[in-house]
């Protein structure tokens, strides 16, 4: 790739927005409590069935994130070490996208109401999907600084 092609630019279009009470920070019971994505009137069309998921996936612009950090301690935690970004999930990075699946509680109109995302009040959406098991993997791998399931 030369650097010209590095300069691509591309739009991505707010679909919607997070409604909660995350004004600085994610709480860390944020799984347990409920946040509303207010799709935009235009996109409604694009909700159609949605309701028969139990779970999707937000993808949301980290608006108020750096783009020009490439290392961090992970989880905030400078015991952990010095980390690229691409090898975590801190909010900072080139094209600050977020990504949460998500338990869709119900749908009214153009609101979906959910448990477990973890993004601030006003956070753009960018896309909307459903969650499917297909694409799970076995023998995954990876650093002992990432929370485990089976260690809460």
């Amino acid at each position: 790739m030369n650097s010209s092609d590095k300069s691509r630019k591309y739009q991505v279009k707010e679909i919607g927005t997070v409604r909660n009470d995350y004004v600085e920070d994610i709480p860390e019971d944020y799984k347990s409590k409920t946040s509303v994505i207010e799709v935009f009137e235009e996109y409604t069309p694009s909700l159609k069935g949605i309701e028969n998921n139990s779970h999707i996936v937000i993808f949301f612009w980290l608006h108020r994130s750096e783009r020009d950090i490439q290392q961090v301690h992970p989880m905030g935690d400078k015991s952990n070490p010095l980390t690229g970004v691409f090898a975590t999930r801190a909010p900072v990075r080139a094209n600050p996208i977020g990504e949460t699946i998500c338990r869709l509680e119900k749908r009214e109109g153009n609101e979906l109401y959910m448990t477990g995302l973890d993004a601030l009040d006003n956070t753009p959406v960018i896309d909307i999907k459903p969650y499917t098991d297909n694409y799970k993997v076995s023998g995954v791998k990876y650093p002992g600084w990432v929370p485990r399931r089976d260690k809460r």
